[in-house]
C-alpha cells in the first residue's frame, strides 16, 4: 500500500510541475506573440495621452485656490 501512495505522491508532482510549466510558457507565448506589439505599446501610452504640459498653477480641478503647506 506504502508503494502504491509513494508512486501516485511522485506522479502527481510531476505532471503537476509539467502543467505549471506548460501554463507558464503558454502565457509567455500569448504576452509576446506578433500581433501583441500595438496594444501593449498602446496601453503602455496611455498616461502620456492628451497631455502636452503639466496644468499651470491656479488651473485644475480645485480652481486658483492658494497652494500652500497646511502644516505650520
Amino acid at each position: 500500500m506504502e508503494d502504491t501512495f509513494t508512486f501516485l505522491a511522485v506522479l502527481s508532482r510531476s505532471w503537476a510541475m509539467v502543467a505549471m510549466l506548460l501554463a507558464f510558457l503558454g502565457i509567455v507565448l500569448w504576452a509576446f506573440r506578433p500581433g501583441s506589439r500595438k496594444v501593449h505599446r498602446d496601453t503602455a501610452d496611455i498616461p502620456f495621452r492628451h497631455e502636452d504640459a503639466p496644468l499651470p498653477d491656479g488651473d485644475g480641478p480645485t480652481g486658483s485656490q492658494d497652494r500652500t503647506e497646511a502644516r505650520t
